[in-house]
Protein backbone atom coordinates (compact mmCIF):
# COMPACT_ATOMS: atom_id res chain seq x y z
CA UNK A 1 0.00 0.00 0.00
CA UNK A 2 1.45 3.49 -1.05
CA UNK A 3 2.92 5.27 2.41
CA UNK A 4 3.31 9.27 1.35
CA UNK A 5 6.47 9.44 4.01
CA UNK A 6 8.04 7.75 0.82
CA UNK A 7 6.96 10.93 -0.93
CA UNK A 8 9.51 13.48 1.99
CA UNK A 9 12.79 13.18 -1.16
CA UNK A 10 10.26 14.82 -3.92
CA UNK A 11 9.43 18.04 -1.90
CA UNK A 12 12.65 19.38 -0.30
CA UNK A 13 14.67 20.77 -1.55
CA UNK A 14 13.91 23.36 -4.88
CA UNK A 15 16.58 26.08 -6.11
CA UNK A 16 14.20 29.13 -4.96
CA UNK A 17 14.21 27.71 -1.07
CA UNK A 18 16.88 26.10 0.82
CA UNK A 19 14.27 23.52 1.74
CA UNK A 20 10.43 22.83 2.04
CA UNK A 21 8.74 20.65 4.60
CA UNK A 22 5.91 17.83 3.42
CA UNK A 23 4.13 16.96 6.40
CA UNK A 24 1.82 13.48 6.59
CA UNK A 25 -0.88 13.49 9.15
CA UNK A 26 -1.73 10.23 10.07
CA UNK A 27 -4.78 8.26 12.24
CA UNK A 28 -5.22 4.88 13.92
CA UNK A 29 -7.18 3.91 10.45
CA UNK A 30 -4.06 4.04 8.38
CA UNK A 31 -5.28 7.51 6.48
CA UNK A 32 -2.87 9.95 5.71
CA UNK A 33 -3.12 13.50 4.55
CA UNK A 34 -0.07 15.00 2.62
CA UNK A 35 0.66 18.65 3.46
CA UNK A 36 3.19 21.23 1.98
CA UNK A 37 4.06 24.32 3.33
CA UNK A 38 3.80 25.30 -0.21
CA UNK A 39 0.62 26.95 -0.21
CA UNK A 40 -0.33 25.22 2.89
CA UNK A 41 -2.13 22.73 0.47
CA UNK A 42 -3.41 19.42 0.60
CA UNK A 43 -1.68 17.45 -1.26
CA UNK A 44 -2.72 13.77 -0.47
CA UNK A 45 -6.03 12.03 1.07
CA UNK A 46 -5.18 8.68 0.97
CA UNK A 47 -8.04 6.24 2.26
CA UNK A 48 -7.60 2.44 2.97
CA UNK A 49 -10.29 0.34 1.75
CA UNK A 50 -10.76 -3.15 1.67
CA UNK A 51 -9.51 -3.70 -1.49
CA UNK A 52 -6.45 -1.04 -1.52
CA UNK A 53 -6.07 2.54 -0.40
CA UNK A 54 -7.50 5.32 -2.56
CA UNK A 55 -6.19 9.42 -2.69
CA UNK A 56 -9.25 11.21 -3.30
CA UNK A 57 -7.17 14.56 -4.00
CA UNK A 58 -5.88 15.67 -7.49
CA UNK A 59 -2.65 17.37 -7.23
CA UNK A 60 1.45 15.68 -8.08
CA UNK A 61 3.57 13.77 -6.11
CA UNK A 62 6.71 15.84 -6.59
CA UNK A 63 6.77 19.50 -5.18
CA UNK A 64 8.20 20.81 -8.79
CA UNK A 65 5.53 20.18 -10.70
CA UNK A 66 3.32 22.27 -8.41
CA UNK A 67 5.86 25.10 -9.13
CA UNK A 68 5.56 24.19 -13.11
CA UNK A 69 1.70 23.19 -13.47
CA UNK A 70 -0.99 25.87 -14.86
CA UNK A 71 -2.22 27.72 -12.09
CA UNK A 72 -5.14 25.75 -10.67
CA UNK A 73 -5.16 26.44 -6.64
CA UNK A 74 -4.41 22.35 -6.00
CA UNK A 75 -5.27 21.76 -2.54
CA UNK A 76 -4.18 25.53 -1.58
CA UNK A 77 -5.36 27.71 1.53
CA UNK A 78 -6.90 30.67 -0.53
CA UNK A 79 -6.59 34.48 0.38
CA UNK A 80 -6.56 37.05 1.38
CA UNK A 81 -9.57 36.93 -0.57
CA UNK A 82 -10.77 33.51 -1.79
CA UNK A 83 -13.04 33.72 -5.37
CA UNK A 84 -13.33 36.91 -7.20
CA UNK A 85 -13.58 40.61 -6.94
CA UNK A 86 -15.19 42.82 -9.61
CA UNK A 87 -12.87 44.84 -11.66
CA UNK A 88 -9.99 44.38 -8.76
CA UNK A 89 -11.50 47.34 -6.80
CA UNK A 90 -13.54 47.70 -3.49
CA UNK A 91 -14.09 50.48 -1.33
CA UNK A 92 -13.69 50.37 2.59
CA UNK A 93 -13.92 53.09 4.97
CA UNK A 94 -13.88 55.65 2.00
CA UNK A 95 -11.09 54.79 0.53
CA UNK A 96 -11.14 52.64 -3.13
CA UNK A 97 -8.38 49.99 -3.45
CA UNK A 98 -6.75 48.91 -6.64
CA UNK A 99 -6.11 44.96 -6.21
CA UNK A 100 -4.11 42.74 -9.04
CA UNK A 101 -6.38 41.74 -12.16
CA UNK A 102 -5.33 38.24 -12.65
CA UNK A 103 -9.42 36.62 -14.18
CA UNK A 104 -10.17 39.23 -16.63
CA UNK A 105 -10.70 42.12 -14.95
CA UNK A 106 -11.03 40.62 -11.69
CA UNK A 107 -8.86 39.32 -8.72
CA UNK A 108 -9.12 36.18 -8.14
CA UNK A 109 -7.79 34.30 -5.37
CA UNK A 110 -6.30 37.15 -3.92
CA UNK A 111 -3.92 37.77 -6.61
CA UNK A 112 -0.84 36.90 -8.42
CA UNK A 113 0.93 36.03 -5.43
CA UNK A 114 -1.69 35.28 -3.14
CA UNK A 115 -1.44 33.08 -0.18
CA UNK A 116 -1.28 29.81 -2.77
CA UNK A 117 1.72 31.42 -4.02
CA UNK A 118 4.02 31.50 -0.54
CA UNK A 119 5.44 29.15 1.52
CA UNK A 120 4.51 29.04 4.93
CA UNK A 121 5.89 28.65 8.26
CA UNK A 122 5.39 25.13 10.14
CA UNK A 123 4.71 26.33 13.71
CA UNK A 124 3.40 23.22 15.83
CA UNK A 125 3.07 19.36 13.95
CA UNK A 126 2.10 16.37 15.62
CA UNK A 127 0.91 12.79 14.53
CA UNK A 128 -2.14 13.98 13.46
CA UNK A 129 -2.29 17.53 13.23
CA UNK A 130 -0.23 20.55 11.85
CA UNK A 131 -0.64 24.46 11.96
CA UNK A 132 0.88 26.65 9.41
CA UNK A 133 1.16 30.30 9.34
CA UNK A 134 1.87 33.33 7.40
CA UNK A 135 1.96 37.39 7.13
CA UNK A 136 1.36 39.76 4.80
CA UNK A 137 2.46 43.92 4.91
CA UNK A 138 -0.22 45.90 4.61
CA UNK A 139 -0.55 46.68 0.98
CA UNK A 140 0.51 43.79 -0.74
CA UNK A 141 -1.63 42.94 -3.46
CA UNK A 142 -3.78 45.94 -2.98
CA UNK A 143 -5.38 45.06 0.62
CA UNK A 144 -5.31 47.63 3.15
CA UNK A 145 -4.46 45.85 5.74
CA UNK A 146 -1.44 43.73 7.32
CA UNK A 147 -2.56 40.06 8.16
CA UNK A 148 -1.24 37.45 10.41
CA UNK A 149 -2.73 33.50 9.34
CA UNK A 150 -2.92 30.44 10.62
CA UNK A 151 -4.01 27.38 9.55
CA UNK A 152 -4.78 24.32 11.04
CA UNK A 153 -5.18 20.57 9.88
CA UNK A 154 -5.94 17.98 11.90
CA UNK A 155 -7.30 14.51 10.90
CA UNK A 156 -9.04 12.43 13.12
CA UNK A 157 -9.75 9.05 13.54
CA UNK A 158 -13.25 9.05 12.15
CA UNK A 159 -10.89 10.06 8.97
CA UNK A 160 -12.87 13.86 9.70
CA UNK A 161 -10.20 16.50 8.14
CA UNK A 162 -10.75 19.55 10.42
CA UNK A 163 -9.27 22.72 8.73
CA UNK A 164 -9.48 25.76 11.37
CA UNK A 165 -8.12 29.19 9.93
CA UNK A 166 -7.39 32.31 12.32
CA UNK A 167 -6.22 35.64 11.27
CA UNK A 168 -5.55 39.13 12.91
CA UNK A 169 -5.01 42.75 11.06
CA UNK A 170 -4.09 45.94 12.78
CA UNK A 171 -5.71 47.94 9.82
CA UNK A 172 -9.15 47.15 8.53
CA UNK A 173 -9.39 45.11 5.77
CA UNK A 174 -11.28 42.49 4.08
CA UNK A 175 -10.64 38.35 4.27
CA UNK A 176 -11.91 35.51 2.90
CA UNK A 177 -10.28 32.23 3.65
CA UNK A 178 -11.01 28.64 1.76
CA UNK A 179 -8.76 25.30 0.47
CA UNK A 180 -9.28 24.42 -3.02
CA UNK A 181 -9.00 20.56 -2.75
CA UNK A 182 -10.34 18.95 -6.38
CA UNK A 183 -11.85 16.11 -4.82
CA UNK A 184 -12.62 12.42 -6.76
CA UNK A 185 -13.99 10.17 -4.72
CA UNK A 186 -12.84 7.23 -7.14
CA UNK A 187 -9.31 8.28 -7.00
CA UNK A 188 -7.22 10.93 -8.20
CA UNK A 189 -6.65 9.22 -11.58
CA UNK A 190 -9.66 8.49 -12.54
CA UNK A 191 -10.33 11.48 -14.66
CA UNK A 192 -14.12 12.23 -14.13
CA UNK A 193 -16.52 12.86 -11.59
CA UNK A 194 -19.55 13.49 -13.43
CA UNK A 195 -21.32 10.49 -12.01
CA UNK A 196 -20.44 11.79 -8.37
CA UNK A 197 -23.47 11.87 -6.74
CA UNK A 198 -23.90 15.47 -5.21
CA UNK A 199 -26.44 16.81 -2.10
CA UNK A 200 -26.35 20.59 -1.11
CA UNK A 201 -27.52 21.95 1.88
CA UNK A 202 -28.99 25.16 0.06
CA UNK A 203 -32.00 26.20 -1.31
CA UNK A 204 -30.58 29.77 -2.75
CA UNK A 205 -27.25 30.18 -5.14
CA UNK A 206 -25.80 33.74 -6.28
CA UNK A 207 -26.76 34.64 -10.34
CA UNK A 208 -23.77 35.69 -11.87
CA UNK A 209 -23.11 37.85 -14.91
CA UNK A 210 -20.72 36.88 -17.79
CA UNK A 211 -17.44 37.32 -15.52
CA UNK A 212 -18.95 35.33 -13.10
CA UNK A 213 -18.69 38.22 -10.31
CA UNK A 214 -22.54 37.56 -8.56
CA UNK A 215 -25.30 40.46 -9.38
CA UNK A 216 -26.60 40.33 -5.97
CA UNK A 217 -29.53 38.36 -6.48
CA UNK A 218 -30.06 35.08 -5.10
CA UNK A 219 -32.67 32.86 -7.08
CA UNK A 220 -34.23 29.94 -5.23
CA UNK A 221 -32.95 26.70 -6.68
CA UNK A 222 -36.16 24.71 -7.06
CA UNK A 223 -37.10 23.69 -10.56
CA UNK A 224 -33.17 24.77 -11.84
CA UNK A 225 -29.99 22.37 -12.64
CA UNK A 226 -28.89 23.98 -9.03
CA UNK A 227 -31.29 21.84 -7.19
CA UNK A 228 -29.17 19.62 -5.40
CA UNK A 229 -31.15 19.01 -1.88
CA UNK A 230 -31.85 15.39 -2.73
CA UNK A 231 -28.57 13.39 -3.96
CA UNK A 232 -28.26 14.53 -7.76
CA UNK A 233 -25.37 13.10 -10.24
CA UNK A 234 -23.69 15.70 -11.28
CA UNK A 235 -24.13 14.40 -15.26
CA UNK A 236 -27.96 15.08 -14.64
CA UNK A 237 -28.25 18.71 -15.46
CA UNK A 238 -24.43 19.89 -16.31
CA UNK A 239 -25.19 19.99 -19.99
CA UNK A 240 -28.53 21.64 -19.58
CA UNK A 241 -28.89 24.78 -21.94
CA UNK A 242 -28.86 27.25 -18.92
CA UNK A 243 -27.34 30.20 -19.19
CA UNK A 244 -26.04 30.37 -15.71
CA UNK A 245 -24.29 26.56 -16.76
CA UNK A 246 -22.71 27.86 -19.94
CA UNK A 247 -21.36 31.00 -18.09
CA UNK A 248 -19.38 28.96 -15.97
CA UNK A 249 -19.09 26.08 -18.35
CA UNK A 250 -20.58 23.96 -15.83
CA UNK A 251 -20.84 24.67 -12.33
CA UNK A 252 -18.96 27.38 -10.77
CA UNK A 253 -21.66 29.34 -8.61
CA UNK A 254 -22.07 30.06 -4.77
CA UNK A 255 -24.41 28.30 -2.46
CA UNK A 256 -25.99 30.37 0.49
CA UNK A 257 -26.10 28.50 3.21
CA UNK A 258 -26.87 30.15 6.29
CA UNK A 259 -27.28 33.81 7.53
CA UNK A 260 -24.63 35.81 8.38
CA UNK A 261 -24.96 35.63 12.63
CA UNK A 262 -25.43 31.83 12.91
CA UNK A 263 -21.70 30.32 13.66
CA UNK A 264 -22.70 27.04 14.65
CA UNK A 265 -21.31 24.23 12.55
CA UNK A 266 -23.64 23.07 9.83
CA UNK A 267 -23.36 20.39 7.23
CA UNK A 268 -23.08 22.12 4.11
CA UNK A 269 -23.06 19.61 1.19
CA UNK A 270 -22.37 15.64 0.61
CA UNK A 271 -20.75 13.78 -2.52
CA UNK A 272 -20.16 10.32 -3.08
CA UNK A 273 -18.25 8.17 -5.72
CA UNK A 274 -20.50 6.32 -8.02
CA UNK A 275 -16.88 3.55 -8.09
CA UNK A 276 -15.64 3.50 -5.00
CA UNK A 277 -18.62 4.33 -2.77
CA UNK A 278 -16.81 6.77 -0.68
CA UNK A 279 -18.78 9.41 0.91
CA UNK A 280 -17.23 12.57 1.19
CA UNK A 281 -19.30 14.76 3.93
CA UNK A 282 -18.54 18.60 4.71
CA UNK A 283 -19.53 21.00 7.60
CA UNK A 284 -18.63 24.44 8.22
CA UNK A 285 -19.16 27.98 10.05
CA UNK A 286 -19.34 29.49 6.64
CA UNK A 287 -22.52 31.28 5.07
CA UNK A 288 -21.65 29.98 1.69
CA UNK A 289 -19.73 27.14 -0.14
CA UNK A 290 -18.61 27.41 -3.92
CA UNK A 291 -19.74 24.02 -5.92
CA UNK A 292 -16.89 23.89 -8.71
CA UNK A 293 -16.95 21.19 -11.12
CA UNK A 294 -13.36 21.33 -12.78
CA UNK A 295 -14.33 23.06 -15.81
CA UNK A 296 -11.19 24.32 -16.76
CA UNK A 297 -8.63 21.49 -15.52
CA UNK A 298 -7.90 20.40 -19.06
CA UNK A 299 -4.44 22.24 -19.83
CA UNK A 300 -2.34 19.10 -19.59
CA UNK A 301 -0.76 18.96 -16.34
CA UNK A 302 0.59 15.63 -15.75
CA UNK A 303 -0.63 14.58 -12.05
CA UNK A 304 -0.62 11.33 -9.91
CA UNK A 305 -0.30 7.91 -11.38
CA UNK A 306 0.83 9.46 -14.98
CA UNK A 307 -2.78 11.02 -15.01
CA UNK A 308 -3.02 13.79 -17.49
CA UNK A 309 -6.21 15.95 -16.13
CA UNK A 310 -8.60 16.94 -17.80
CA UNK A 311 -12.31 19.05 -17.19
CA UNK A 312 -14.32 17.99 -14.57
CA UNK A 313 -11.48 15.56 -13.23
CA UNK A 314 -12.11 16.63 -10.11
CA UNK A 315 -14.72 18.85 -7.94
CA UNK A 316 -14.18 21.76 -5.69
CA UNK A 317 -16.19 22.40 -2.33
CA UNK A 318 -15.04 25.87 -1.14
CA UNK A 319 -16.51 26.67 1.86
CA UNK A 320 -16.09 30.60 1.73
CA UNK A 321 -18.50 34.20 1.46
CA UNK A 322 -19.58 35.02 -1.44
CA UNK A 323 -17.94 35.99 -4.29
CA UNK A 324 -17.29 40.02 -4.58
CA UNK A 325 -18.82 40.63 -1.19
CA UNK A 326 -17.13 43.60 -0.27
CA UNK A 327 -18.88 45.31 -3.11
CA UNK A 328 -22.05 43.88 -2.56
CA UNK A 329 -23.15 45.38 0.51
CA UNK A 330 -26.82 42.94 0.88
CA UNK A 331 -23.96 40.14 1.01
CA UNK A 332 -22.75 38.59 4.85
CA UNK A 333 -19.64 41.36 5.52
CA UNK A 334 -15.97 39.75 4.79
CA UNK A 335 -14.08 43.06 6.45
CA UNK A 336 -12.12 42.45 8.91
CA UNK A 337 -11.52 45.22 12.07
CA UNK A 338 -8.48 46.32 13.17
CA UNK A 339 -8.25 44.18 16.33
CA UNK A 340 -10.58 41.54 15.94
CA UNK A 341 -9.85 37.77 15.35
CA UNK A 342 -11.27 36.17 12.69
CA UNK A 343 -11.80 32.25 12.60
CA UNK A 344 -13.41 29.82 10.67
CA UNK A 345 -13.53 25.87 10.53
CA UNK A 346 -14.74 23.46 7.73
CA UNK A 347 -14.90 19.56 8.07
CA UNK A 348 -14.18 17.06 5.56
CA UNK A 349 -15.53 13.81 7.10
CA UNK A 350 -14.77 10.42 4.51
CA UNK A 351 -16.65 7.44 5.09
CA UNK A 352 -15.09 4.11 3.38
Amino acid sequence: MKNLNSLRHSFVPLQDKESSQFIVLENSQNTQIGISDFGARITHFLLPTSKEAIDIVLGFDKLEDYLSAREKYHGVTVGPYANRIANGKFSLNNNEYTLAQNNGTNCLHGGIAGFHNRYWDVEEFTKNSVTLSTTTEKGEEGFPGELSVKVKYTLGDDNALTIEYFAETAHDTVINLTNHAYFNLNGAEQNDITAHVIIINSSEYAIVDERCIPTGELQNVENTPFDFRQPKVIAKDIEEKDEQLIIGNGYDHSFQLKSEDNADLIFAAAAEGDISKIRLEVYTTEPAIQFYTGNYLGSGDVGKEKTVYKDRSGFCFETQHHPDSPNRPEFPSTVLKAGDKFYSKTIYKALV
